[in-house]
């Protein structure tokens, strides 16, 4: 089987590469992210002029047709520099939902807009005091005339504050979980937007009785079937999600292990280098080993959706692993560069913020350990 990519697809990557390389260093990142909005316009719009935010969506909604494969290599390399537009939350997820569950025409309307950068969404799924991987949804909708208003808490949303069109899960009256679009600045919608601690953004959205529109409404296929439950492409968005921070996480470790080596042939100690001390030296080959493991279960969870596969199993192996190599670099950068790789002024520390967020969002480790482990049947051979 052939890992490599295409020649399309380095250049995507390496285009990507250039761009935030441009952008983006230790300082100006700082700069940037100091903000009140925590990232650049000015980036985001070289980001979208070069197709990115429409990565994954079709060529007749404005996108490229691109697929997993594509949105890991750009990832990865929004990792590698840690840039903090909003194009996984803003864009590719909430994007991919519309475009899997949206109607013709809600797809029209949004997706083209999405993928130049006027319009951002939010998806609104996440519930406060909602531990992963409970599907319970409390925010509820229900009938108002030929619509649905909506009324809820959702907490922590992605780049809530910055969107447009929040996409958001709810309870059916009748049963099951539904996706509706909601005007972010509609009457009934209240948002409350905070700092994370990688440096992101982050809203508690409050709704009540807001107007909202479910997704798919118009569309004949959904209305002849009947199908209101939306619980697959719930899981589809997460598993996507999961196998894209999966993805970011591999360049922000390959960056960590880049400055800790780095850091290790500069600086002297009793005269000569720290990396003449064989101690230093097996602990980064370690580093190297977690990376290369973080790395093929990545690439495990991005062919797998590439094969028409999405499997939340697949997506909590690959999170696990990604969760205890991120972890173990993370600690090791830190403290092999001593006190300057606690410093905010040092790209180490960021790195780490940026890793300790990833392994936190949507489960961490122990939680995917735990769910896998419940997947075991006493006396038949599993394989996590």
């Amino acid at each position: 089987m052939d890992f490599e990519l295409t020649d399309e697809q380095k250049m995507l990557r390496d285009t990507a590469r250039e761009l935030l390389a441009r952008n983006y260093d230790a300082e100006k990142r700082n700069v940037v992210v100091d903000t009140e909005q925590g990232w650049s316009p000015q980036v985001w719009k070289q980001i979208a002029e070069m197709g990115l935010l429409g990565l994954t969506f079709a060529e007749d909604d404005g996108g490229m047709g691109a697929g997993p494969v594509e949105v890991a290599a750009v990832m990865t390399e929004i990792g590698r520099r840690l840039a903090p537009e909003p194009v996984l939350d803003a864009a590719l997820i909430p994007g991919g939902v519309v475009a899997e569950a949206g109607s013709a025409a809600q797809r029209a309307r949004l997706l083209p807009s999405v993928a130049e950068g006027s319009v951002l969404l939010a998806f609104a799924h996440a519930e406060p005091g909602v531990r992963w991987p409970s599907t319970a949804v409390s925010t509820a909708v229900e009938r108002s005339g030929d619509g649905w208003v909506l009324s809820g808490v959702k907490n922590p949303v992605g780049h809530g504050g910055d969107a447009h069109v929040l996409v958001v899960s709810a309870s059916l009256p009748d049963g099951g979980v539904g996706l509706f679009l909601v005007d972010a600045d509609a009457e009934g919608v209240s948002r409350s937007t905070y700092a994370t601690h990688d440096g992101s953004r982050a809203a508690q959205i409050s709704f009540v009785s807001a107007a909202a529109e479910q997704l798919g409404a118009g569309d004949a296929a959904t209305e002849r079937s009947g199908a209101g439950d939306a619980a697959t492409v719930i899981e589809s968005a997460l598993v996507r999600t999961q196998a894209a921070l999966c993805a970011e996480a591999i360049g922000a470790m390959e960056e960590a292990l880049r400055l800790t080596t780095e850091y290790l042939k500069a600086r002297k100690q009793f005269g000569v280098p720290l990396a003449t001390f064989q101690t230093l030296t097996h602990r980064a080959a370690d580093m190297y080993v977690l990376l290369e493991l973080a790395r093929s279960m990545s690439l495990y969870a991005t062919l797998s959706l590439a094969d028409g596969v999405v499997d939340p199993v697949v997506a909590s192996r690959a999170k696990l692993q990604i969760g205890r190599s991120a972890r173990k670099i993370g600690q090791e950068a830190i403290q092999m560069h001593g006190g300057i790789g606690m410093t905010s002024e040092y790209p180490v520390g960021h790195y780490v913020g940026r890793l300790t967020a990833i392994e936190h969002t949507l489960g961490g480790a122990d939680d995917h350990l735990r769910v896998l482990a419940e997947r075991l049947q006493p006396g038949i051979p599993s394989v996590l």
